[in-house]
């Protein structure tokens, strides 16, 4: 796992850390697991000393530390940066959030959506905020089912709302790719709380906003 500036580092390049990134022949980001990529690309039978592959080792680690970043993030921590007291009683949703996850049972990638709604009991929270309590589950080896509860119930304990609804839909490369190889097919997953989970109108109504 990445020590904190390590961590640091992948992030500021996230967005998105360009092919054209100079790379000196001898840098060493994180000897282990590179070592690791090497062996593995010699048990499918490819030479790790071909020009191709020569950097590739560095630039999996590099990539494997953010795909896996948020467990080194805290909801907690990110909602109580932007938490304001506001007298507001009205739902409040964020459509179609854009996630990148990873299955945790083939290590390949699922991608999609996040609707998230919930209903103010005295405060709000910055709304990038909400997007970024998903990328600290999603950024992590997960399951879509797993993923859309875990996103729920952080913004459920930390935010005090009423209530909190998570809609997510996702492609998953593991079906796309391998197995069925089903292209077109989607998983959609909810999980709803508090009064979305209680109230059949309220829940009704957060559904009619994310499918307008």
């Amino acid at each position: 796992m990445a020590d904190q500036s390590k961590l640091s580092t992948i992030l500021a390049h996230s967005h998105y850390a360009t092919s054209f990134e100079a790379e000196s022949d001898d840098e060493v980001y994180d000897e282990r697991k590179e070592s690791l990529v090497r062996s593995m690309l010699q048990e499918i039978g490819e030479d790790p000393n071909r020009q191709g592959l020569q950097r590739t080792p560095l630039r999996v680690a590099k990539a494997i530390d953010f795909l896996t970043s948020g467990y080194e993030l805290s909801a907690e921590e990110i909602i109580k940066k932007a938490l304001f007291e506001e007298d507001v009683r009205e739902m409040v949703i964020v459509r179609d959030i854009e996630f990148y996850s990873m299955c945790e049972h083939h290590m390949l990638p699922f991608f999609g959506h996040a609707h998230v709604g919930y209903l103010p009991q005295g405060k709000v929270v910055g709304l990038s905020k909400i997007a970024r309590v998903v990328d600290v589950f999603a950024r992590r080896l997960q399951v879509q089912e797993r993923l859309t509860s875990q996103v729920a119930d952080a913004l459920m304990e930390h935010l005090g709302a009423h209530g909190v609804a998570v809609v997510m839909e996702a492609s998953h490369t593991c079906m796309m790719m391998r197995g069925v190889q089903k292209q077109r097919s989607s998983t959609v997953s909810s999980a709803m709380r508090g009064t979305f989970q209680d109230d059949p109108r309220t829940r009704a109504e957060f559904m009619s906003f994310i499918k307008a």
